[in-house]
């Protein structure tokens, strides 16, 4: 039983990093490497990893791109969020003292492998931690005011008298607006759907 889940685990690793390389992007080798060594570290079963309910869901993906990339802003912020409290839940290192009769050579030796190791798991979080942020920086600046966006709407008080009269006057334009993206919405589908039926006739 445990073989097989051992084997299961291998081949969901092996069809995920072919499923990076198919898309046309390489994971960079160095993050690579420092997530196999952080997964050494933040070790869990394979029954566990491998229990068909993910952190993320991949079903937003599967949408058109402007949704994807939100949802993507959204799991980056999430992620940097994530390897931040991991940072701040390692052990802070105690200083570094030379054996006594209390505490032995081989004590000290013992404590300053496992701070190294702590010191390895810290460096490699700090690592991830920044290129989640320099690709939120670069790549993800519109989807992060979306986003602030919609973190606002959630601290809305909707029991307070003023918020409810103002949001009644606002709603005509806003609804509006709503009506007029999804008008855009059905043309554009519209358009590819003819575009598609063109190419299907000339083709013929």
């Amino acid at each position: 039983m445990k073989v097989a889940t051992a084997v299961r685990a291998v081949v969901c690793l092996s069809v995920w990093l072919s499923v990076c390389q198919v898309s046309g992007f390489h994971l960079p080798p160095k993050m690579n490497r420092t997530i196999q060594n952080l997964l050494q570290h933040y070790k869990i079963p394979p029954q566990e990893r491998f229990n068909g309910k993910p952190v993320f869901s991949k079903e937003p993906l599967t949408g058109r791109l402007e949704t994807k990339r939100v949802f993507m802003g959204g799991v980056l912020e999430t992620y940097e969020k994530l390897f931040s409290k991991m940072l701040r839940q390692l052990p802070t290192p105690s200083p570094q003292t030379a054996g006594n009769e209390d505490h032995p050579a081989s004590d000290v030796s013992a404590a300053q492998g496992a701070a190294g190791s702590d010191t390895e798991v810290k460096e490699g979080l700090g690592d991830l931690l920044e290129m989640i942020r320099n690709l939120r920086k670069h790549s993800y600046q519109d989807e992060e005011k979306v986003l602030q966006g919609l973190h606002s709407l959630k601290t809305i008080q909707l029991d307070n008298t003023v918020v409810q009269s103002k949001a009644l006057w606002e709603l005509p334009w806003l609804y509006e607006e709503a009506s007029t993206l999804s008008h855009m919405q059905m043309q554009r589908k519209r358009r590819r759907r003819q575009a598609r039926r063109s190419k299907s006739h000339q083709r013929a």
